[in-house]
């Protein structure tokens, strides 16, 4: 799946040409369109990163025409099967996905699942936050902790897909608390914009999901952050980690891009340079900051083993909790 040294190098030196021309005679986009497929509901993590994508493709010239589809429901599952059967061997289709896919099509019990799509990138990783309403009783992270540890099962938390990465979230948060994980009131919506409405009207106790997709909320003061899921402190954010506010839990959430089966490899590696040149784009690069995402780029064979690493870690994880 590797691209050779030759094609980065021809690549490179293309690129190099390019930003030399005036302006009226920038080279040919890649491609003409891109089709991009979206398995959720619009306002989440996955469109959002589709259409990032798009503002740096074209700010590159990097493409003509990009067209979107959503199709949301149970993590991806229902989006899917429809992406695999509909656009086999579509060499200028790619789907956004990640780490919640892993965990619903196991949930789900899915026929489709991440084995039938074809690794394009890696893009990023993304700390998830637990949140409450500004409106709620619940305003501190240790008021959550004992409400947990008291009855799990009164303290509802919206977040993304059953199974999901929210989803783990909580229930490895429930388990570290010395409750069962199955006591875990988990509220599972298929996009950002119904877990925000949820949260902020009081429909649940708490919500758990990547920071870019509750961050407005949060700036406006109608959400209030308690703490988040990664290894460090998200850069610019003023909010404690889980392991500083005493409790051993780290979970990141990634996302990438995939082609259909029945690609071939010259349409895999064009696929592959595309999103190399968005990655390396500086409307690309301001994205990461201006979302708070972490640059996980990772592409060919390292990016598929991943994705079978986190398939196996995952499942364990699932029945561990009993989530599967």
């Amino acid at each position: 799946m590797s691209l050779s040294k030759r094609k980065f190098l021809t690549f490179g030196v293309a690129g190099a040409a390019a930003a030399a021309l005036p302006a009226w005679a920038q080279p040919k986009a890649l491609f003409e369109t891109i089709n991009m497929f979206v398995p959720a509901a619009p306002g989440g993590g996955w469109d959002g990163t589709a259409r990032a994508i798009e503002r740096s493709a074209k700010a590159a010239g990097l493409v003509g025409t990009m067209q979107f589809e959503n199709v949301g429901g149970a993590g991806g599952m229902v989006g899917l099967p429809r992406f695999v059967n509909q656009r086999k061997g579509q060499g200028n289709s790619l789907l956004v996905g990640g780490s919640v896919m892993v965990g619903a099509a196991i949930a789900n019990k899915s026929p489709v699942t991440m084995r039938n799509v074809t690794p394009i990138a890696r893009l990023t990783e993304e700390a998830g936050v637990v949140v409450v309403p500004a409106s709620g009783k619940i305003k501190t992270w240790n008021e959550l902790v004992a409400a947990l540890k008291g009855n799990p099962k009164a303290v509802s938390v919206a977040g993304g897909s059953a199974g999901g990465t929210d989803h783990l979230i909580l229930g490895l948060m429930v388990k570290a608390l010395g409750r069962n994980p199955r006591e875990a009131a988990y509220v599972a919506f298929a996009g950002g914009g119904p877990a925000n409405a949820a949260i902020i009207g009081g429909q649940v106790v708490a919500g758990i999901s990547g920071y870019s997709e509750f961050e407005e909320q949060i700036k406006a003061g109608r959400m209030i952050p308690l703490a988040t899921t990664g290894r460090t402190r998200i850069p610019g954010v003023n909010v404690p980690t889980m392991t500083e506010l005493g409790m051993n839990l780290v979970m990141a959430n990634w996302r990438g891009v995939f082609a259909p089966p029945g690609v071939t490899n010259a349409q895999r590696d064009a696929l592959i340079n595309f999103v190399s040149q968005v990655k390396n784009s500086a409307a690309w690069q301001q994205e990461l900051v201006t979302r708070k995402w972490s640059d996980a780029f990772l592409t060919e064979i390292p990016f598929e083993r991943e994705i079978l690493w986190d398939i196996e870690r995952t499942e364990a994880v699932m029945k561990d909790l009993g989530l599967a």
